[in-house]
């Protein structure tokens, strides 16, 4: 990658593809997202390593407890073990973790296990990760309306005091900037329910590389591809 390349402050992920590719290999789906959750491993550490400050992934989605049960519970599973996986990698990596999306839908262990790794990363100054689980835009909008509506039952919030700052503050990724890249792998080209609010302003990377393929050079060629954008919000060009 050249020296003089613009690196995105913050990267989102739509990991697609797990699926697709174990039964390309003729092994059952939940291979693949063993497999895809090794590739966040390693695209966590190299990420960082090029200068990204934030990475944001799509683990789990709402829609996603319509899969067939056993794939379901094949993710549950494969979830707490990674909460163990990414405790040990936070320490060693210097990394503060966040689970976005609504937990109270998760069994109790799961709950403390997301509790536990983010009390213990809180104040780590390396890479900022943020893991979508039971994860939906729509969703996070309308909880965060709630906690709006709340705030102005409790304290007579006026409602010219609502401002888009008002909200941002409210999302589950409050106090994270919006992303400048979101990257979505097995040539999928659709943002699926994910960060609505926070993707704006986001350019857009569509890959035909399934997740348990995506690589350093993957993550590379996102990246020059992003350079080569005319990053404007809405200004017109002279």
């Amino acid at each position: 990658m050249e020296k003089d390349i613009k690196i995105p402050n913050h990267v989102a992920i739509i990991l697609d593809g797990n699926g697709r590719w174990a039964k390309s290999k003729g092994m059952p789906r939940n291979y693949g997202h063993v497999q895809g959750a090794k590739t966040v491993e390693v695209i966590c550490e190299e990420a960082y390593r090029m200068g990204i400050q934030y990475l944001t992934v799509y683990a789990f989605s709402t829609e996603n407890w319509n899969r067939p049960k056993d794939e379901v519970d094949a993710l549950m599973g494969l979830l707490r073990n990674y909460m163990k996986t990414c405790l040990k990698t936070a320490a060693k990596n210097n990394m503060c973790v966040r689970i976005i999306g609504e937990k109270s839908r998760l069994d109790e262990d799961i709950r403390n296990r997301i509790a536990q790794l983010e009390e213990a990363t809180r104040n780590n100054t390396g890479l900022h990760f943020q893991i979508g689980i039971n994860y939906g835009g729509r969703d996070e909008i309308v909880r965060a309306v709630r906690r709006i509506a709340l705030q102005t039952a409790k304290e007579g919030l006026d409602a010219e005091q609502i401002t888009e700052e008002t909200i941002s503050k409210m999302l589950d990724t409050g106090g994270i900037p919006d992303p400048d890249l979101l990257i979505r792998t097995c040539n999928e080209q659709r943002i699926s329910n994910f960060l609505l609010w926070q993707l704006a302003y986001t350019e857009f990377y569509f890959t035909p590389v399934a997740w348990p393929d995506f690589t350093k050079e993957e993550l590379e060629k996102a990246v020059e591809a992003y350079n080569k954008r005319d990053r404007r919000y809405g200004l017109v060009k002279e």
